[in-house]
């Protein structure tokens, strides 16, 4: 099984020992060559940096670092946003109106047929796409 991670799962991992038990051990359990990300989540990422930057160029620096940790340790295992995704995301909003990284997220997954695994997965109920919340393991 493989899995696309969101934002608040690279974030939750990056606290290292003040990460939640769960998915410390959801994380340590799975293979990395079984997790991917999408291009969005390290959109997410640098607008976190940005905000900082404004306020706390310390902190600034110290998410800028785990931006190029995250941006290597996935450079082969990103997944575009392509015309199959965008597809797949007309589709889920027919569905139900989603917040649009939400659903990209769930429609990558959908097309790449991987989990998502997120804390927020009622956002995404609803939109037949695997999802797992590792806080609730």
């Amino acid at each position: 099984m493989s899995f696309l991670i969101d934002t608040n799962i690279i974030s939750e991992v990056r606290k290292g020992g003040r990460c939640d038990a769960d998915v410390a051990a959801w994380w340590r359990g799975v293979a990395e060559d079984d997790l991917r990300l999408s291009p969005l989540v390290l959109g997410e990422i640098r607008k976190g940096v940005e905000l900082a930057r404004r306020h706390d160029p310390r902190k600034a620096r110290a998410l800028e670092s785990r931006l190029a940790d995250v941006n290597s340790g996935f450079r082969d295992r990103v997944l575009p946003v392509d015309a199959a995704v965008v597809e797949q995301w007309g589709r889920m909003n027919a569905i139900r109106s989603v917040p649009v990284v939400d659903a990209l997220l769930a429609a990558t997954a959908k097309v790449h047929e991987l989990t998502l695994v997120t804390r927020n997965a009622a956002d995404v109920a609803g939109l037949d796409v695997d999802v797992l919340n590792p806080f609730e393991a």
